[in-house]
């Protein structure tokens, strides 16, 4: 019998810092697309206040797609 209260937690919800969110994002990109630094992740919280509610936790989930619409039009 399996419990349905008991979340798997994916590897992309999983918390990290910003460092972490950083390596992540840049090895993931294609080639050629705009990769991002620590003053640009700070820039991006500064304009996303609403996604850092809970301090400096950044995650795959809720961030990249995000980055990957922002970025563009913010270099």
């Amino acid at each position: 019998m399996k419990d349905s209260s008991i979340k798997k937690v994916l590897p992309s919800e999983l918390p990290m810092t910003e460092a972490e969110f950083m390596t992540s994002y840049n090895q993931n990109m294609p080639e050629g697309y705009p990769l991002v630094s620590m003053a640009i992740l700070e820039r991006f919280k500064q304009a996303h206040t609403s996604l850092f509610k809970s301090g400096n936790t950044w995650s795959l989930d809720q961030h990249r797609k995000r980055m990957i619409e922002w970025l563009p039009q913010n270099i």
